[in-house]
């Protein structure tokens, strides 16, 4: 008999399933590990036992591997085991600030253009080995110069066409900064996948007396290019959206960027009611408490901001001071990039983990069945709602 929380699979897996989890992803990389493990333990298949599930059981998954760099700061990927054969899963945060390597005597910080070559260190290093090399990029490299605007580079669309090159089947992603960028690699599998499931279920837990209604909440998009994730939101939960749009200056640019004049609001009216801001990265944050400010000065009540990425890059002050000034209550983010511990130590703080999701991505995927399910979270937010509207 199977846990009641171990996945039902019942196809042969596509190959023994390895996973390399980069230094930038470790502690995200030993969850999801820890999960297969687990649930791999507690599985029954008909024909377990079977060549086909050669390695099926393992007490890791985890294969070793390094970059280790020389003192011109030129580095090299090594993997330690063999992976012949294998359904190796690549796992990496670009934006892991926080490691560092020493460049003539210097420390560096290592930039997602570092991270991105040492991704393709690995796959040179398993040097077409492997039976099929899927990559997990939560933040994906670049995703926010997925456009031409100018005479400018593509550096995203070049970016996956040379993974694809290398021999990368798989590519997954989460909440891309737009999902049309996959239409420069049309023939290989790329997903984007939305943390609205984690949201919800991490904001109920932390605030059991919201009323999920129209009357007593609103979804908000802080601009026009995320209105696709608040409808979502909004619809599931039965509630109204709103969406404020940026008008910018196109005469000046600062910081590569045409700066905000003002947000405008397009919505019904928010006295009263308690807002979810939602969108896919806080970068600065300067935007999204922005748009807090209008909806308190508005009459709004309580106000939660959801973002996939919390990447904070002006650090936590401004945030602390608009908390205790009371222009929002909570902020949610995933772990799926780097998060200081001053961050997870912050009051107002929401972690959303997304290790058990990634695992059931990978334990799929290996088992070569469809994600359909898992990339909709309908289903499981409504048994959400339902079992929390029934406590209260």
């Amino acid at each position: 008999m199977e846990q009641k929380n171990t996945p039902t699979l019942n196809t042969l897996p596509v190959g023994r399933l390895g996973i390399i989890a980069m230094d930038s992803c470790k502690t995200v990389g030993e969850k999801v590990n820890n999960y297969l493990v687990q649930w791999r333990k507690e599985r029954e298949h008909e024909s377990k036992g079977t060549l086909a599930f050669d390695g099926y059981e393992r007490d890791s998954f985890l294969i070793e591997s390094a970059v280790p760099r020389f003192g011109s700061g030129e580095a090299k990927g090594v993997i330690k085991q063999s992976v012949r054969g294998d359904d190796i899963f690549i796992l990496l945060d670009v934006c892991n600030y926080s490691m560092t390597y020493s460049l003539r005597g210097e420390i560096n910080h290592m930039s997602p253009d570092d991270h991105y070559a040492d991704l393709k260190r690995i796959i040179a290093a398993v040097g077409g080995k492997a039976r099929r090399i899927n990559v997990i990029m939560p933040f994906l490299y670049e995703s926010r110069q997925h456009k031409r605007s100018n005479r400018e580079s593509l550096d995203c669309a070049n970016a996956l066409q040379e993974l694809v090159d290398m021999g990368v089947e798989n590519i997954i992603t989460f909440d891309a900064h737009d999902a049309r960028v996959q239409n420069a690699i049309p023939l290989h599998g790329f997903e984007t996948v939305q943390p609205a499931y984690q949201f919800i279920k991490g904001l109920l837990r932390k605030e059991p007396d919201l009323k999920l209604d129209n009357e007593h909440l609103m979804v908000i998009s802080p601009d026009e290019g995320g209105m696709g994730r608040a409808i979502y939101i909004a619809n599931v939960l039965g509630v109204d959206m709103g969406m404020f749009y940026k008008r910018r200056d196109y005469s000046t640019i600062i910081d590569g960027r045409n700066p905000i004049v003002a947000h405008e609001f397009l919505g019904a009216d928010v006295k009263g009611k308690d807002m979810i801001i939602i969108d896919d990265m806080i970068s600065s944050g300067d935007s999204m408490l922005e748009v807090a400010a209008l909806l308190k000065e508005n009459g709004a009540n309580k106000i939660f901001m959801c973002s996939t990425f919390g990447l904070f890059t002006n650090g936590m002050e401004k945030f602390d001071k608009a908390f205790e000034e009371g222009i929002f209550n909570r902020v949610l983010t995933t772990n799926l990039v780097y998060q200081t511990p001053e961050l997870l130590e912050r009051p107002y703080y929401i972690n959303c983990d997304l290790s058990k999701y990634i695992a059931l991505i990978i334990d799929t995927l290996n088992h070569d069945v469809s994600i359909s399910h898992l990339l909709d979270p309908v289903d499981r937010i409504n048994k959400l709602l339902t079992k929390y509207r029934s406590d209260k």
